[in-house]
């Protein structure tokens, strides 16, 4: 990207960060609920690049005072070791910049609707969906992100049948977006016997939590029926017909909600999920039908695609969309995420920055 032009992307970008501070300080935009949501969340979204922009204008003002010293003798030799410095912060600097320039996904901000699913493997496919939870339940954890779990069936084992989870906090979905997939695990079972090493799979998907005003659902297409809760919860729970099961007719996408201890709690828990399944389906036929697109993306919302392996023996997991290994089995499964995660985020940067230039030289 020349830099005449990201250089002109930062102008405006600053102008409309102004805007934002001005806009979210007027009493009418306060009193909107809906509209100051939604100016916050831009605002909070550019708030890096613009760091980044102030910190390359004073290294920029440094270099200008630096170059002027040249002209002085007694001044030239310190001048000379600041250039040294300063010089290669503000390449990085314009690296970093051309990297945050590029469009951003819109839901980056967003909070999480997680889901796990056991695969192939029976039980031992379960347990895994177990380990998963406790992985993603730590990393969360790690950022100050806040957990609710939404529905769940566990086994007998304690395995994940069938889980969902919120996960709220800045830049979830940013991080976790590149979850979504099949994790195929390596392992030999405690059950079995033989020492033979299984082969299961746990499907892991990761949707954004969309507002009701940006998936539009016609109340006539719900199906809504309320059944007692059964497991955990206690003899309140189980008591009264609280679970509420919700089936979009025209998809035939069911969700279901049994955690919270009133039905309306239950239906608005249950909503949430049928939003963010339905936003995931348009987006993935939009994505489709982009082939280029879809091949220069890492690989998010695709539940079919088997993305990573995890085997124990050898105590190493590899994500198969950027052939990364790494042999820390038991640090990632206690959440230590962000050194694959990063790879992922910097391979998909790559690409969108490769793509950005092929389309600015064409």
């Amino acid at each position: 990207m020349a830099q005449s032009l990201y250089l002109e992307k930062l102008a405006d970008l600053k102008a409309r960060h102004q805007e934002l501070e001005m806009r979210l300080s007027q009493p009418e935009t306060v009193q909107n609920q809906e509209l100051f949501r939604r100016l916050m969340r831009e605002h909070a979204s550019m708030g890096e690049i613009m760091a980044a922009y102030g910190e390359y204008k004073l290294v920029c003002e440094g270099i200008d005072q630096a170059r002027e010293m040249l002209e002085d003798v007694e001044l030239r030799e310190m001048a000379r070791e600041e250039l040294g410095e300063l010089e290669p912060q503000k390449e990085a600097l314009e690296q970093r910049i051309q990297i945050l320039l590029l469009p951003k996904d819109p839901n980056d901000e967003r909070d999480v609707i997680l889901e796990i699913r056991a695969g192939a493997g029976g039980d031992e496919a379960a347990l895994f969906g177990a380990e998963l939870l406790r992985m993603y339940s730590h990393y969360a954890e790690s950022r100050g992100w806040q957990l609710e779990e939404l529905d769940s069936n566990i086994t007998e084992l304690g395995g994940v049948k069938e889980l969902s989870l919120m996960i709220r906090g800045q830049g979830a979905y940013s991080r976790l977006k590149y979850e979504s997939g099949v994790h195929r695990v390596q392992r030999v079972p405690e059950t079995e016997a033989g020492g033979r090493i299984h082969t299961s799979t746990t499907t892991v998907a990761v949707m954004p939590e969309v507002d009701d005003v940006e998936v539009e659902i016609n109340p006539g297409d719900l199906r809504i029926d309320t059944y007692r809760a059964g497991g955990a919860g206690g003899q309140h729970v189980n008591r009264t017909d609280s679970a509420v099961r919700i089936t979009h007719l025209p998809s035939g996408i069911v969700v279901q909600c049994q955690n919270e201890r009133s039905q309306i709690q239950n239906r608005e828990q249950a909503m949430r999920m049928l939003r963010a399944k339905l936003w995931a389906v348009a987006e993935q036929a939009r994505a489709d039908a982009t082939s280029q697109e879809r091949k220069s993306q890492v690989g998010t919302g695709d539940r079919s695609e088997r993305i990573r392996t995890y085997n124990y023996p050898q105590g190493r997991v590899s994500d198969h969309r950027i052939g990364l290994t790494l042999y820390k089995l038991q640090g990632f499964l206690q959440g230590d995420l962000d050194e694959m995660l990063d790879a992922l985020t910097l391979s998909e940067q790559t690409a969108r920055m490769e793509a950005e230039f092929k389309a600015s030289n064409a």
